[in-house]
């Protein structure tokens, strides 16, 4: 595993707006994210936070620049390349959950497992061990309409680590949630870190689970900078 498991390098987004001109989102962003660092990301709405997750998760390409995933630079590989580097290296979770909701909690985990080539008992055996993690044993069987709001999401986060990323991306994990249940899903994310040794971008507008990571950095006009310590509180 590399140092430095996730690295972008003068990331530029530009989008195309419905007059013709050019929405400049991204203006060079440069991020190196160490082995087992916990990363917030601030800013207003707008700002384009979701944008660049999306990038750093390989889901989008940027205008220019370049992401490495483990070492590996994928912005200019093809679109299968990509998501074999996806699927083994990054795990992302978004505000709204995205679970298949006719298939089970197991069902769900078990999913990213299946993709990449694991065997069904293998792939039983691994979901449910992240959903014992999550706390959810009792849940297996349940499908999301039959779970809880934060239930939810904790599968969606047991889904995220169905192939052991070395980094985990999290787009406003608790946006959709009360404030209960929303720190009961920040305590879980930093309690996986360590069980994990993940690394992880956060992008949030809560400062109680920004406070909690290692650097906060915000996205402003296009570019981040590093808050000084205890500026997200």
């Amino acid at each position: 595993m590399s140092d430095h498991p996730l690295e972008a390098v003068a990331i530029q987004k530009t989008f195309t707006g419905g007059d013709g001109g050019e929405l400049r989102i991204l203006q060079g962003v440069d991020l190196r994210v160490r082995s087992g660092e916990a990363v917030a990301i601030v800013g207003e709405s707008g700002a384009g936070k979701s944008t660049l997750l999306h990038i750093l998760g390989a889901l989008d390409r940027p205008t220019s620049g370049e992401v490495l995933v483990d070492g590996r630079e994928v912005s200019r590989r093809s679109d299968e390349e990509v998501a074999g580097i996806r699927n083994g290296g990054i795990g992302f979770v978004f505000q709204f959950h995205h679970l298949l909701r006719e298939f089970t909690a197991e069902e769900n985990v078990m999913l990213p497992c299946m993709i990449a080539g694991v065997d069904e008992s293998r792939a039983r055996l691994r979901a449910r061990d992240l959903l014992g993690r999550v706390g959810l044993s009792e849940r297996l069987s349940h499908q999301p309409r039959e779970l809880s709001g934060g239930e939810q999401q904790r599968v969606a986060v047991a889904r995220a680590l169905a192939n052991d990323p070395v980094v985990l991306l999290a787009d406003e994990p608790s946006g959709n949630l009360d404030e209960r249940t929303s720190l009961e899903l920040h305590e879980l994310l930093f309690r996986l870190r360590v069980d994990q040794g993940l690394s992880m971008v956060i992008a949030t507008h809560d400062r109680r689970l920004a406070s909690r990571a290692d650097r906060v950095l915000e996205l402003r006009e296009g570019r981040l900078s590093e808050l000084a310590a205890g500026a997200a509180r």
